[in-house]
């Protein structure tokens, strides 16, 4: 299995995610499990450095692949070799959909009582800490659901 993060820049939220769903399904033994990210406007940029520091915070061995990091943009190919493509917003989903992806492979990440995450860019280290904060619920979810076989539209 295949799982694609999608945000917008490809910098923050998407990486993020990746590291920490990684974190998540290493805890679970699910190795097998491969884990991308890419953005909707990418241009190659490193992870934003608040982005490094709260994952680093968390745990450093996840943090190491973000340093390395640069965006990507979402391509036809990365769509279609994904099984599951976790956006961070409807805006996102729709964006996708828009490029003919079947909107079952479309999952919106969404914090508890939340409609998506909220995107730091240009917020100070404590809004990066409160989005892995979210990323790290949302995830949790996400692996639960997909080990239980069963993935619930948002």
């Amino acid at each position: 299995m295949k799982i694609l993060f999608v945000c917008t820049g490809n910098t923050c939220r998407s990486p993020m995610a990746a590291a920490l769903m990684r974190r998540e399904l290493d805890k679970r033994g699910r190795l097998d499990i491969m884990i991308e990210s890419a953005g909707l406007a990418a241009f190659g940029e490193p992870a934003n450095p608040n982005a490094v520091q709260a994952v680093s915070e968390l745990d450093e061995k996840y943090a190491q692949p973000l340093r390395q990091h640069r965006s990507r943009s979402v391509s036809a190919h990365l769509l279609e070799q994904a099984d599951l493509i976790a956006v961070m917003s409807k805006s996102h989903a729709a964006a996708i959909v828009g490029r003919g992806v079947n909107p079952e492979k479309v999952h919106i990440l969404s914090a508890i009582g939340g409609e998506g995450i909220g995107d730091p860019y240009g917020g100070d280290i404590d809004i990066y800490r409160l989005t892995r904060h979210q990323l790290e619920k949302a995830v949790a979810c996400l692996a639960d659901t997909l080990l239980t076989g069963r993935i619930d539209e948002k």
